[in-house]
Parts: C-alpha cells; structure tokens; sequence
C-alpha cells in the first residue's frame, strides 16, 4: 500500500486519458463529444480542486478538498466511539463523494490519520491524494488474491475499518424517498471474523431530483450501464459551503451478531443507521 507521505499533485485530462488509454476511440470521437465530457464532469474545478489538495495526502487531503469547497460537518455521537478497540464503522452512502471524505475526516482526526482504512470501488485508486488510505474492492469481476490477502491482513489488523455497504450510492425509492441499495453483507462477515464492534453511521443528505430521475430513466430502458454516475462531480459541487449533518450510533456487539445469517444482519445494521436520521 502506498505510503501516505508520497504523493504528486494530480489534474485530470480527459482529452489526454482517452488518447492514452483508448486511442482507437480517441481517433474517431468528435472534439465536441470530448468537450461535452469535460464540460459534464467539470473538469476545470475538479483541477481547481486538485490544486487546492495539492501534494497533500491522506486524512490532510480530505480536509483541504472540504475546507475548499466550504463544507462544514455537524457531527452526533462522536462519545460513542470508544477508542483502544478495533471497529467497523458503516454508514450510508447518499452523495458518493463528499460523504466520503467526511468520514475520512472525521475518523482520522478522531483515531489518527493513519488509524483507518475505507473499503472502496477499485475504481476509486486512481484518485491518488486518498489511495493511501483506500483498500480496492473489485466490484464487477472476481478479487485478485493479492486484493483479498491485503483486505483480509486489514480487517485482523489494528486499524478502524470503514466501509459504505451498498457500495453504490443511495437512490430513490417508489415512494420518494431516497435510500441505500442492499446493504453486502461481507462486513458482517468479516466483522465477526475479526471480533469487531459495528458502528452505525448515517448521513442526512441528498443528491439532487435529475440524478435520481436519470437513474430511474437509466434502469426503465434497461440500461445496465449506471449512466448518472458521471454527474456525482456536478452533484458534489452543488453542495459548496454545505453543511452535512451526521449521526454516529452505538457500537453493536459483534457477538451479538448472528455469523449464520450475514445478509439479515446487514439489513438490521442498515435499518439501525437510518433510524438515527429521525434524532438529526
């Protein structure tokens, strides 16, 4: 795992990327498709940001990437955190960014900036200013040995573990309301394995009313392919100087947990962190 002291400053390229790495596409795409591109996934303030993070790593990245963008965190429950004891810290995940770095936050400054580790898409460890503090899950193929072994060695080891369980972030429900797809239930596993202490998290916070539309759009026409995740940076900068008020709720025992039935337990945990979004 990369060492969180070693970082180059990062700018994202999307002309260049496709050039580089599918120049066959990069060939026949019209200039205006690239643009268009760009333009959708804000490139110019993403870099804008990147140079905020600078060569800053780790927890210090999280907080220059919020403090530039003005959020401020309204945090519950930080006392129900014991520390000395190893955890596993689980929290929905409504935005698919910000949410993030909030966690990484909170949690480095609570436990120490190299004291936490966030199960992630694999995806996310081009994002090099938190690839330090990333373990790569592979969610649409099968986990390499090499990834297993390091998630396994992580979760028998001393650091806090965090994780978004629907992996995804939330969508909206027939009924209106914005909630997590299922909870996996591999942290229940794991939790148990390495006698951790579940902590339930939620955040109380939404993307805006076109990404779920898109979504819905997307899932009607049965496209597979999850279209509106490439507005996650529009939804994320639509939220500058934001306040994102968070609950964090007693730890649950992980003897308590029936190891038998991974799955209904990772809905019960499911259900415990959004019951704490009616004490915000």
């Amino acid at each position: 795992m990369q060492n969180c002291a070693e970082h180059k400053a990062l700018q994202i390229d999307v002309g260049s990327l496709l050039r580089q790495r599918l120049p066959r596409l990069y060939g026949w795409l019209p200039r205006v498709a690239v643009r268009w591109v760009e333009r959708t996934i804000h490139q110019d303030e993403l870099n804008e940001l990147l140079r905020a993070v600078g060569n800053r790593t780790g927890v210090a990245a999280a907080d220059a990437a919020l403090s530039h963008m003005g959020i401020k965190l309204n945090v519950s429950g930080l006392e129900h955190l014991p520390k000395g004891r190893r955890l596993a810290l689980v929290s929905n995940h409504p935005l698919g960014g910000l949410d993030g770095l909030a966690l990484i936050s909170i949690m480095g400054h609570y436990f120490g900036p190299d004291s936490i580790r966030f199960m992630v898409n694999d995806l996310l460890m081009a994002v090099e200013p938190l690839r330090c503090l990333f373990l790569p899950v592979n969610k649409y193929g099968r986990q390499s040995r090499t990834g297993a072994g390091m998630i396994e060695n992580e979760w028998a080891g001393g650091r806090q573990m965090l994780t978004f369980p629907a992996g995804l972030c939330s969508r909206m429900r027939p009924d209106g309301s914005i909630h997590d797809l299922p909870w996996r239930k591999s942290f229940v596993t794991h939790a148990v394995a390495s006698h951790r202490d579940v902590v339930p998290i939620y955040f109380n916070a939404r993307n805006s009313c076109f990404f779920y539309r898109l979504a819905k759009f997307r899932e009607r026409i049965g496209l597979k392919f999850n279209v509106e995740m490439i507005y996650l940076p529009s939804e994320m900068l639509k939220l500058r100087g934001a306040t994102l008020n968070i609950s964090i709720g007693k730890p649950v025992a992980w003897s308590s947990l029936d190891a038998a039935h991974p799955a209904q337990e990772a809905q019960r945990l499911c259900d415990m962190a959004y019951a704490l979004g009616t004490t915000i």
